[in-house]
């Protein structure tokens, strides 16, 4: 899905172009966003805002997605967006602009702010199976490759959960494991979708135990904006995935 197998992980507020193209001499892949859609995850992120979170509230989401897009044209990196909705229709028209990108349209089931979740966006959608179902399934109908943004330790069975993803049509699982690293492995055993390994990122250790486990990427979030990491990281992938 793309190479070098590191990705940089979605930063609200803070995660654009520019940051993409930074880390561009180490990743092969850079989500940005997250973007909020439609009026309820919006609004939910103007709470957020109120609380000192850092947001990205545009006055035309689609058209942001497009443009920051369209600024990593001629960046050697994979794009990607993640994206909170609470409908499909926001969701369709930010993934025909991924399509046309050629980039990864990432649906967000991992934020837990309580914001978010008190709309139905986020981490709730891990346990709304049949609507994070539908949006994997309206994504993936316009052509762009479809992932989704999971968080482990919630009490959701993620092996289950991912092959329903998959037979909806994910393409890639980007997995927030918190401190169980194994779940990457009972996800590898129970789908074929790409899988993205995060939290913790950091050294050789890392990303050979995520490795080890049956992750085919790992992605870094935080430090993301950090050379002295992002090249540590990238410098532990084997070689044959650098190549």
């Amino acid at each position: 899905m793309f190479t070098p197998p590191l990705a940089l992980a979605s930063l609200s507020g803070e995660a654009d172009a520019a940051w993409a193209e930074a880390g561009s001499e180490w990743a092969g892949c850079a989500f940005v966003g997250g973007v909020s859609l439609d009026a309820s995850t919006r609004e939910a992120a103007r709470e957020l805002v109120a609380r000192d979170r850092s947001e990205f509230l545009p006055a035309d989401p689609i058209a942001f997605i497009d443009d920051q897009l369209a600024a990593l044209a001629d960046v050697a990196l994979r794009p990607g967006v993640n994206v909170r909705a609470t409908s499909t229709d926001p969701l369709r028209e930010a993934a025909r602009v991924a399509a046309d990108r050629d980039a990864i349209l990432e649906v967000n089931a991992h934020c837990r702010q309580e914001e978010l979740c008190a709309v139905g966006a986020g981490e709730t959608l891990l346990r709304d199976t049949d609507r994070l179902r539908e949006y994997v399934r309206v994504a993936s109908e316009t052509g762009a490759a479809v992932g989704v943004k999971l968080r482990a330790e919630t009490g959701v069975d993620l092996p289950t959960l991912a092959s329903d993803l998959e037979a909806a049509g994910a393409d890639c699982l980007h997995v927030d494991c918190m401190d169980t690293e194994s779940v990457v492995g009972a996800i590898a055993d129970a789908c074929d979708c790409f899988l993205i390994a995060n939290n913790g990122v950091r050294d050789r250790a890392t990303v050979r135990e995520y490795l080890d486990y049956g992750a085919d990427a790992v992605s870094v979030g935080r430090p993301s904006d950090s050379p002295r990491v992002l090249e540590r990281v990238h410098d532990a992938l084997p070689e044959v995935t650098r190549a």
